[in-house]
């Protein structure tokens, strides 16, 4: 690897009864090409053999804690307040980085010419049960577009640390879209860079795919945040229905 730093990246990886996919998600963090990496899982209280799985990778991993909580986003803010590095990412259990993910976030990071950048964003492959791959999301941060939509993928994210120091903890009342709402804090100032790169498989049917939940928390958080009026938040929440409903007859043929 050439380059002149080698920042601490914090993975946070939140499991709960995950026994199918667990393992593929752990070998590809300690398979990465970059090995500056503090690993955390945060499980809450599985009971399905998902422990048995992270037990076998135990000596790749950071920090490990088997216990209640209240959701994803309660054990986010627990592997948040063990984090130590520089820049934190979140991967689901059942998600999957590419080997050169966090190596192509650093070389992103070192060529930026952005001060103080709170957050990257990149490209994910959207894959079903069978890895198979749907299609691809992901796109530069345009304040324009997030505030009516969550345009960057989530798990396809590099936060820096001083993001949280400024902004805070996720807000556990949202079950859904608490990531959302934590983007939203920092309304048009948030400093971000786009890496043009596919970091991550993404299978689908995770929990912000609960559409009419989602939707509603999206409403409080926009108005909450001052993201949006009432007015424009239900214009959104119309059209992200009709697109929903739209998906279903496509794929439901």
């Amino acid at each position: 690897m050439k380059m002149k730093n080698t920042p601490l990246v914090t993975i946070i990886t939140s499991t709960y009864n995950a026994v199918n996919d667990i393992e593929d998600s752990i070998k590809s963090v300690i398979s990465q090409s970059y090995a500056h990496i503090q690993y955390v899982i945060i499980d809450g209280g599985s009971t399905d053999g998902t422990l048995e799985i992270i037990k076998k990778y135990e000596k790749y991993i950071s920090i490990f804690i088997s216990e209640k909580d209240s959701g994803i986003y309660d054990a986010w803010n627990k592997g948040l307040s063990l984090a130590t590095g520089d820049w934190i990412a979140f991967l689901g259990a059942d998600d999957v980085y590419l080997p050169d993910a966090i190596l192509d976030y650093i070389n992103h990071i070192e060529h930026s010419n952005i001060e103080n950048l709170d957050y990257i964003s990149s490209k994910i492959e959207l894959v079903d049960s069978d890895k198979k791959c749907l299609r691809v999301i992901g796109k530069e941060w345009k304040w324009n577009t997030f505030k009516r939509y969550m345009s960057t993928p989530h798990v396809g994210s590099l936060h820096s640390r001083l993001f949280f120091d400024k902004y805070g903890r996720y807000n556990i009342e949202y079950k859904i879209v608490g990531d959302y709402e934590m983007l939203l804090r920092a309304n048009n100032s948030l400093k971000t860079s786009f890496l043009n790169s596919i970091t991550v498989k993404m299978q689908v049917g995770g929990v912000s795919n609960q559409n009419k939940k989602a939707i509603i928390e999206t409403y409080s958080a926009k108005i909450n945040n001052k993201a949006r009026t009432k007015i424009l938040a239900k214009y959104d929440a119309l059209i992200a229905n009709f697109i929903y409903f739209g998906r279903n007859l496509l794929f439901n043929k």
